[in-house]
């Protein structure tokens, strides 16, 4: 029986005739020359321009997948690769599949997802894009890296090595260009070993217009490192309404604050009370998402979190709730028997609206914070 292969080169390909021939035979030339027992796969995603008949005439396995986009084709590839290690690459020539070694020998070394990285590397004239370089791929990456704490410097980069195992066992599931995204944050979130090496990336060797939008697929990666992020997405910002209302209520109920020529009044507690309701709920959002994913089974909450969680529960939020709900109650009671001793007459809007205005924010927020306690027993349930 042949051995197994030890590296999978793969390719995701759709209508890559052009350039497809000159991928394949630079990755073959990579594998003779360093003696590595090796395959060259290319995952056609429905090509309409020949390229299957081009990759088997090159000596290249093709697997068809059937569904469509970047990830579904890469993750069809790697389900049908043999190799225990897998580099994937796009196959429009603009990578260098002549010079491998280094994603190899770190996956040698035990690192299980092996970023190239084209910042460090060097990127040709023309090879990407002006807003690609200078604001997508920077800023995405700086994101992704502030919200997970990890170290890749091109999140983007299309040239990576990974433990075949390794990356099954995340269970990737985006179908579009948002994989490559994915790819690095569950690797992060699950604890898998992640190391950078310098790449280039040279000008595309292809006549037609590039399968990737810049603004449509930009979005749909931004969007995904913030879903995978509720403490960005819903904590920090939730939190900072919440605060900024609370102390902006708690200085207002006093009476008028004056800064310079600027005076903040009872109009200016309205608007604290919509940040708090508003942050409040937010807040409660990053709760509920934090549940579902428990309750999921997905691995994008830490421990300590998941401790965190076992102490919050339905019973505990709809106590709070209450007691606020009921504070807010007391406070509505008093305001309407003040109105009442005056024999329902014209009030001081100034004087009434600053029991008014905290009442009802109370009354509000313990409503959210009972029916989120609910909602928040039915995921844990």
């Amino acid at each position: 029986m042949d051995q197994e292969p030890e590296l999978t080169i793969l390719m995701p390909c759709l209508n890559e005739a052009e350039t497809l021939e000159t991928c394949i035979q630079k990755a073959r030339r990579f594998l003779e020359e360093s003696g590595i027992n090796g395959e060259v796969l290319v995952a056609d995603n429905g090509s309409t321009d020949g390229s299957q008949t081009i990759a088997e005439a090159c000596g290249a396995r093709v697997v068809h997948v059937p569904a469509r986009g970047y990830g579904a084709a890469l993750q069809g590839g790697t389900d049908a690769a043999r190799g225990k290690y897998i580099i994937m690459g796009d196959a429009d020539n603009s990578y260098d599949f002549l010079h491998l070694m280094p994603f190899v020998e770190k996956l040698r070394e035990g690192y299980e997802l092996v970023m190239g990285n084209r910042f460090a590397g060097g990127i040709e004239k023309g090879a990407m894009p002006f807003l690609h370089r200078y604001l997508g791929n920077p800023v995405l990456s700086f994101l992704g890296r502030v919200f997970y704490r990890n170290k890749v410097g091109d999140f983007h980069c299309g040239l990576r090595g990974y433990d075949k195992a390794a990356i099954q066992s995340l269970h990737l599931k985006t179908p579009g260009m948002e994989y490559a995204s994915e790819m690095v944050v569950m690797a992060t979130i699950c604890g898998l070993k992640i190391t950078e090496v310098p790449t280039t990336l040279a000008p595309d060797g292809r006549s037609r217009r590039p399968h990737l939008r810049t603004f449509r697929d930009g979005w749909r990666h931004l969007k995904f490192l913030l879903m995978y992020c509720p403490r960005w997405l819903f904590l920090y910002p939730g939190g900072f309404l919440l605060t900024f209302g609370l102390i902006g209520m708690l200085l207002l109920v006093k009476g008028p604050v004056t800064i310079g020529q600027i005076s903040f009044d009872i109009h200016s507690m309205l608007f604290m009370a919509g940040f708090i309701i508003i942050g409040l709920q937010i807040v409660l959002f990053k709760l509920l998402a934090d549940a579902y994913v428990v309750h999921s089974g997905l691995p994008a909450v830490s421990l300590r979190q998941k401790r965190w969680l076992k102490n919050i529960t339905m019973e505990r939020c709809a106590l709070v709730g209450l007691a606020l709900f009921a504070a807010g109650l007391v406070l509505s009671i008093i305001a309407f028997h003040n109105w009442a001793t005056t024999a329902y007459s014209d009030l001081n809007p100034q004087l009434m609206m600053r029991r008014i205005i905290p009442a009802w924010t109370m009354l509000i927020s313990g409503l959210q914070l009972i029916s989120n306690g609910f909602f928040l027993g039915i995921l844990q349930a």
